[in-house]
């Protein structure tokens, strides 16, 4: 059976290749996303420029925001205090 098996599924070989191609190229791009070096890396490049006078105090902070969000997610929203009855 593996020959006739062979046969009938060596046309998908080259739509196999290209899936195959496709996770990879996705499994790189959340380890580079994902690495901390390069969070790290980005707060270093932000500190710095503050520190150079390139942006203010407020765009370091928003900045900064930004890059911990991509890393651990969006802040859960706050919920008013519930009242007891």
């Amino acid at each position: 059976m593996g020959v006739l098996s062979s046969l009938v599924m060596w046309p998908l070989a080259p739509v196999r290749g290209v899936v195959s191609l496709a996770e990879l190229i996705q499994q790189r791009v959340n380890d580079e996303l994902n690495n901390p070096a390069r969070t790290r890396r980005q707060l270093e490049e932000l500190a710095e420029a503050r520190s150079r006078g390139q942006i203010s105090a407020r765009e370091e902070r928003e900045a900064q925001a930004r890059i911990l969000e991509s890393r651990i997610g969006p802040e859960p929203a706050k919920r008013a205090p519930r009242r007891r009855r």
